[in-house]
């Protein structure tokens, strides 16, 4: 979704700030997120092999730098755009999300005036097509994603990576659109890929599996996201994220009591 009038509420000097993000096939939704921060003075993108346009656009943009990198798992992918960023401010974004032009202009102004804060945290707003789910454990959805780059670094976990800073963080009002789904089969592919690199990453931390505990997380994955979360107020978009998310924890454990047993 392209904000109107982003490019007028722009300042026209850049923000001295490096946007980092990775990429993988992200034709769909890339131009509004590079649109959405080309107020910043370099946007780093790695992408770990498109075979679609996404290289293409990305080049369009004059303060954009595209590497190829190899799929190191979320985690250290992010930390190795992390590496090729110049700046001391750091923002990380996913190509499929959108820094509003109010969270634009908050973030140059925390960064110019930042005191003694190493980091700035923000919340999401997770859209189902154009709505936003408010519901299902989807919001408030808060995300840190500035921050210094001398003070923090992303975790190595293959999936739901975070930044970890050492000081300071400071929360902004502003939001960030997230348009990660537009159709029910997004869920299904987001679910395999989730849950594939999380079981991996429950064997390495030694967790067990087991036919009985699948049974019992996928039951309490839906009843905490559709009731009490109240993903019934999101109406049909609450019941298929409930029922996806619950779906990607069963593959999850199951999974992972194969890998268990391959050993």
């Amino acid at each position: 979704m392209v904000h109107q009038g982003l490019a007028d509420r722009a300042v026209t000097a850049p923000c001295k700030i490096s946007v980092i993000l990775i990429v993988l096939n992200g034709e769909t939704t890339i131009a509004p997120c590079l649109q959405s921060v080309s107020w910043a003075a370099e946007i780093i993108v790695v992408d770990s092999g498109s075979t679609d346009r996404t290289e293409e656009i990305c080049t369009t943009y004059p303060g954009v730098r595209f590497f190829h990198h190899p799929w190191s798992g979320y985690g250290p992918q992010k930390n190795y755009a992390l590496s090729l960023a110049t700046h001391e401010w750091v923002l990380s974004i996913d190509a499929d999300e959108v820094i509003t032009p109010e969270l634009a202009e908050e973030i140059r102004g925390a960064i110019d005036n930042n005191g003694a804060y190493v980091g700035f945290s923000f919340r999401r707003k997770n859209m189902y097509k154009q709505q936003w789910v408010r519901h299902s454990g989807w919001w408030p959805d808060e995300v840190l994603r500035v921050f210094r780059k001398d003070a923090g670094r992303f975790n190595d976990r293959q999936v739901h990576e975070s930044v970890e800073v050492t000081g300071a963080v400071k929360k902004l009002a502003g939001v960030m659109e997230h348009f990660s789904y537009n159709r029910p089969e997004d869920f299904i592919l987001k679910m395999y890929s989730y849950s594939t690199a999380g079981a991996r990453q429950m064997k390495v931390a030694g967790k067990k599996g087991g036919a009985l505990r699948a049974v019992v997380r996928t039951v309490a994955a839906f009843v905490k996201s559709y009731i009490l979360k109240r993903g019934f107020l999101d109406g049909r978009t609450g019941l298929l994220v409930a029922v996806s998310g619950a779906i990607g924890v069963f593959y999850k454990i199951i999974m992972l009591s194969e890998l268990n047993e391959e050993d």
